[in-house]
């Protein structure tokens, strides 16, 4: 699996787009994979900054280009 830094990499490479860390993580979840939980996290139920709508095409890119989904 890789790791946030990889994807960030990835994404920042192919589309110039620099993406948060905490959408990397809503997407991972979104598409079922096994995330760390961050150890500053408040609450477990809130999301404070959800992948925007056009940035998860290009997640999601990252996720299949490292076979992960």
């Amino acid at each position: 699996m890789a790791t946030y830094k990889e994807i960030q990499s990835y994404v920042k490479k192919k589309y110039y787009v620099s993406v948060k860390t905490c959408w990397i993580a809503d997407m991972k979840e979104h598409h079922g994979l096994k995330k760390r939980i961050a150890p500053n996290r408040i609450s477990m139920d809130s999301k404070t900054n959800p992948c925007p709508n056009d940035k998860q095409e290009m997640i999601t890119d990252a996720f299949k280009h490292f076979e992960m989904i």
